[in-house]
């Protein structure tokens, strides 16, 4: 019982923060998920400079520690604030972490999509792409008709998983961005709670188990997407436990 009294204390105080961390994830998603697009069809385009681009910015960001990233494009805008976003009126936005918290986060999803979308990309089967163009589709019609159903399909269960490390990133924004006013997320908040009392398993292991819940309904979301995807293919029949199956194997 005194265990359980402060746990729900915990869990009520650590409400906010998980919504902050909930915030970054879904602002970021969007951002990654889009672009990611393009940069895997770029990195499949037979034109050499756009091919190199994109392979450019997918080996950065995936090459380089996230904590560094943050760290790097942070310093970067605190460079141009008094030369370009102060006179403009827009640095108290620009410089937010609300802002840029998101932006650096989508950045980094945005290369580690990009990835995942075009191993997809390489799948999709020839013979229907060269069907539909004999069949007379345009480009745009062969990607959105033939190549993106596939391709989504294939990409789902991955990009899944980047989406639940995308929400485990967010542990990292406030290490290196400034907190403004109680805009904290878990792990800031675990820190500064146990700054008061040193009692890690409790303020640590609250935001573990905020981490390993949302992550857990992430899961539960995206499969029922993917049940979606997936509804065109014959569904498998389901094992069922028995100990006389168990004997005979035996």
């Amino acid at each position: 019982m005194n265990f359980i009294l402060p746990l729900l204390n915990n869990l009520s105080v650590f409400a906010r923060p998980a919504a902050f961390s909930i915030y970054f994830a879904a602002a970021a998603i969007p951002i990654g998920f889009v672009f990611a697009i393009f940069l895997a069809l770029g990195k499949n385009s037979p034109n050499l400079l756009i091919n190199r681009l994109s392979r450019g910015y997918i080996y950065f960001f995936r090459g380089s520690p996230f904590f560094i990233q943050l760290f790097a494009f942070y310093s970067l805008m605190l460079a141009f604030n008094i030369s370009v976003w102060k006179p403009l009126g827009i640095d108290g936005f620009v410089l937010h972490p609300l802002f840029l918290g998101p932006a650096i986060l989508g950045l980094n999803t945005t290369a580690y999509t990009a990835e995942i979308f075009y191993g997809a990309l390489l799948t999709v089967p020839k013979g229907e792409i060269e069907a539909a163009r004999a069949y007379g589709m345009t480009r745009r019609q062969r990607f959105w008709s033939v190549t993106w159903p596939h391709l989504i399909r294939l990409a789902w269960p991955a990009y899944t998983n980047e989406v639940v490390f995308l929400f485990q990133a967010t542990a990292l924004v406030y290490f290196t961005l400034p907190v403004i006013g109680d805009q904290r997320e878990l792990m800031n908040m675990a820190e500064v709670m146990f700054q008061h009392d040193y009692n890690v398993f409790l303020h640590f292991g609250t935001a573990a188990l905020y981490y390993l819940v949302i992550s857990l309904v992430i899961f539960y979301l995206f499969g029922l997407i993917y049940q979606r995807l997936m509804r065109h293919m014959p569904q498998q029949a389901r094992l069922r436990f028995s100990w006389r199956r168990v004997q005979r194997v035996s």
